[in-house]
């Protein structure tokens, strides 16, 4: 009898790191259910069942999690890969703004790891890859709610993995420096702009392009996923690209001075 193929959910799979994740699986031999808000602007991808989910509406995830249920009868992996970023001071962005925020990176992540644990406790296994971001590890200026929301994601991670771990259950990290997608394109400008920051916005912004123009590209993230999902004995966190691995070795090493002083010459900021 043959044996049915494992099968994983990733979200934000319509582009960038989620587009890639979700082809990457289907090559390692999964069945693939890809997500997004709406389904219907979105490109087939040979070998991804397409389901609309809003992470951020609690509905929407319980819908999508039994439609995949009903079909395919057990998950599991999850890619929590859907997300959003940021620009800007934070003395510039409202509360609301850093809340939207939040929804999606943070409690929407929660949502999709809250409806898929059942089954995969039910069934004795199952991997919940997280994707994080240097910025979990290292202080972001000018994105300090993204990096919020990302050290949020790690701490959460690592908690979880403690807590199901005995029930077959791994929850793990998956952490990608700057990557060549349209995410700094996709990010919503400060609510209230100060002058006061205006110029060291605009020069962090040009940055930051520049880096997500010289970055990794979403299929390296991708290999790395597809190893959290398949390594037969899984580590916590995967860094993915060498931007990340070496943020990641200089955060656990360096003296937090000299780390301090590297993250400012880094950003072009002031001693």
């Amino acid at each position: 009898m043959t044996r049915a193929k494992p099968v994983a959910l990733v979200t934000g799979a319509s582009s960038g790191i989620g587009k890639a994740a979700a082809l990457a699986l289907v090559a390692a031999g999964f069945e693939v259910v890809g997500t997004s808000r709406n389904t219907a602007g979105v490109a087939p991808l040979d070998g991804v069942t397409f389901l609309d989910l809003d992470v951020t509406r609690d509905e929407s995830v319980t819908g999508a999690v039994e439609q995949l249920l009903d079909r395919f009868g057990r998950i599991d992996v999850l890619v929590n890969n859907a997300g959003m970023g940021t620009t800007g001071a934070a003395e510039e962005r409202s509360v609301g703004q850093d809340q939207r925020l939040f929804d999606t990176n943070v409690f929407g992540l929660m949502r999709m790891t809250k409806a898929v644990l059942p089954q995969m406790r039910a069934q004795g296994s199952g991997r919940i890859i997280n994707v994080s971001s240097i910025f979990g590890l290292i202080p972001g200026p000018f994105m300090a709610v993204y990096a919020a929301s990302k050290h949020a994601v790690e701490g959460y991670s690592e908690s979880v993995d403690h807590e199901v771990r005995e029930h077959g259950v791994r929850v793990l990290l998956v952490e990608p420096g700057y990557t060549k997608t349209s995410f700094d394109a996709n990010v919503g400008q400060p609510d209230a702009a100060m002058q006061v920051y205006a110029e060291r916005r605009r020069l962090f912004e040009a940055f930051m392009a520049a880096l997500a123009e010289d970055g990794d590209e979403p299929a390296t993230v991708a290999k790395v996923i597809v190893a959290a999902a398949t390594d037969p004995k899984p580590k916590l966190r995967y860094t993915a690209g060498s931007t990340a691995g070496r943020a990641s070795f200089l955060r656990r090493v360096v003296p937090s001075g000299v780390f301090d002083w590297q993250i400012r010459r880094f950003n072009r900021l002031p001693a």
